[in-house]
């Protein structure tokens, strides 16, 4: 796949590796909690259209990320990726909004015949993406995990097995928890920013739930539980048992997500 683009001087040939979108609804979580937030890293206004992200190579090899402001193009493209369908994605120069040096996220593929991916250098007080570190914990790698999460929801809560840690059921559950609880009731009276809550099809019927707050993330199936990650409890997965109000919880925040979707 391969776009041509003359948005930077830097970058005549443009090997496209593969694209996401950025709206307000599905977006990379590694660049924030919400689309706004996950806009403003790129230095992008937060329009209710979106984007798309391109991720490529340059013909020295070095890694770029393009913008387009035509994000049912990329949209279309990445449709057609998902159903193993071939499709040469071009962004024509009209739509790029921006090209910016780097790769926020890390990928594992390159351009055949062209040299590895490298960061080019870029100028001074340029922005340079770069991809979490992820041996490390942070908002970036919680937010990331968690989005594994959902994705492969049967997977992780089979580790957790049949019971939750904490349930509602009987004494108050840790103040982290109870933390997250509150922040996440609050969404359902106080809207958030988009995309901090967002929800997409589970198994059996369900709505699998992602939502996002300050050092916290959530991953919930409508039917069964939630499990958490938290920036002060690196690398682990707490699960929460439904009890008595986890069920409206869930059911809220779902209905509030596909409302503003």
């Amino acid at each position: 796949m391969t776009a041509n683009t003359n948005a930077k001087d830097e970058l005549d040939t443009f090997h496209v590796l593969t694209a996401l979108l950025l709206t307000p609804g599905q977006f990379p979580s590694v660049l924030g909690d919400d689309y706004p937030e996950a806009c403003g890293v790129l230095g992008l206004e937060p329009w209710a259209d979106g984007y798309g992200l391109l991720f490529g190579q340059d013909a020295s090899g070095a890694r770029w990320t393009v913008v387009s402001d035509d994000a049912a193009l990329i949209g279309c493209a990445i449709a057609a990726w998902d159903c193993g369908m071939p499709y040469e994605l071009s962004a024509p120069d009209r739509t790029v909004v921006d090209t910016i040096a780097g790769w926020p996220l890390a990928l594992t593929v390159a351009t055949p015949g062209v040299p590895e991916p490298h960061d080019p250098r870029p100028a001074p007080g340029a922005k340079l993406l770069t991809a979490p570190d992820p041996t490390g914990w942070g908002p970036a790698q919680r937010r990331m995990a968690a989005d594994d999460v959902a994705k492969q929801w049967l997977t992780w809560r089979q580790q957790v097995g049949l019971h939750a840690s904490f349930d509602e059921t009987g004494a108050q559950p840790p103040a982290h928890i109870q933390r997250v609880l509150t922040e996440a009731i609050g969404y359902t009276s106080d809207p958030p920013p988009a995309g901090r809550v967002r929800s997409a099809p589970g198994p059996e019927g369900a709505r699998i739930v992602r939502a996002d707050g300050p050092g916290w993330s959530l991953a919930a199936n409508t039917e069964d539980i939630a499990l958490l990650l938290l920036d002060e409890k690196p690398h682990e997965v707490l699960p929460l048992g439904r009890g008595p109000s986890l069920p409206g919880l869930l059911r809220a925040l779902d209905e509030m997500a596909r409302t503003s979707a």
